[in-house]
């Protein structure tokens, strides 16, 4: 799994233009209840990855970022989220605050996935609820 998140990482960085960070996060393969309990609080939802803040991405076991171009994207879409909170925490910033700033993280993260996407050839059109977001 060190490879395929180094990899991943390296695309992170390329795609949302944010330094490469002092160290890597830990990546964990998690049962999607394990999503539903922590991410979407109990209630049933669609996440894939989370990213909580910390040093530990969650990625949903189903997947395999390894073998599937799908799969990999989700983890790189949290790994946007880790570099996001890694170049705050360099300004001396605190993680996202507000509506806005959550909403614009998660327009960058789905942006950079959606690139990784079609620059393999696949228009897969993640994130489009972001379009209708507001605060």
């Amino acid at each position: 799994m060190d490879e395929i998140l180094s990899i991943m990482m390296s695309w992170a960085v390329t795609l949302s233009g944010y330094p490469a960070p002092a160290h890597m996060p830990t990546l964990e393969l998690v049962p999607h209840s394990f999503m539903v309990e922590r991410a979407c609080r109990g209630l049933e939802c669609h996440v894939q990855g989370w990213f909580p803040g910390g040093q530990t991405i969650y990625i949903d076991q189903k997947l395999d970022p390894s073998n599937g171009l799908y799969d990999s994207s989700v983890l790189l879409h949290e790994l946007v989220h880790y570099l996001q909170q890694e170049a705050k925490a360099s300004q001396g910033a605190g993680v996202h605050t507000t509506c806005s700033s959550n909403v614009a993280a998660e327009r960058e993260a789905y942006g950079a996935q959606r690139e990784y996407l079609l620059r393999y050839g696949n228009y897969m059109p993640v994130g489009s609820s972001m379009h209708n977001v507001s605060c």
